[in-house]
């Protein structure tokens, strides 16, 4: 996925990765009610997506219903690899390292860390 997404395109995303095909109503309804949105404003979103090819849309009537072109997967770890290339040099283990030494990781983070370590080494 070439084109980034903002946070509030991120909302839009995540409630058509949770359901879709849905309307713009259908989205609007689905947006968590604290961020106040109308349906202008989730349709100007869904607009920005669709430019960008992240969304597709399909005619139902009068309606459209929009869809994800890009699984919830292939962007998160997309935007992983961008975070890691830009800020730790494309390592990992720099990345773990500052979240170890600010506290970030709990003990049960450490215990799955671990599990997944051995599970990648079997």
């Amino acid at each position: 996925m070439a084109e980034r997404i903002s946070d509030a395109e991120h909302a839009v995303m995540e409630v058509l990765w949770d359901e879709s095909p849905l309307t713009a109503q259908d989205v609007a309804e689905r947006i968590p009610a604290t961020r106040e949105w109308t349906s202008n404003t989730v349709k100007t979103l869904l607009g920005r997506l669709l430019a960008k090819n992240i969304i597709a849309h399909e005619e139902d009537g009068r309606r459209y219903r929009y869809r994800p072109l890009v699984q919830r997967e292939d962007y998160v770890a997309g935007e992983s690899r961008k975070l890691m290339d830009r800020l730790f040099g494309g390592k990992l283990s720099p990345l773990v390292a500052h979240l170890a030494e600010r506290d970030a990781l709990t003990a049960q983070d450490i215990a799955e860390i671990e599990a997944l370590l051995k599970e990648l080494k079997a």
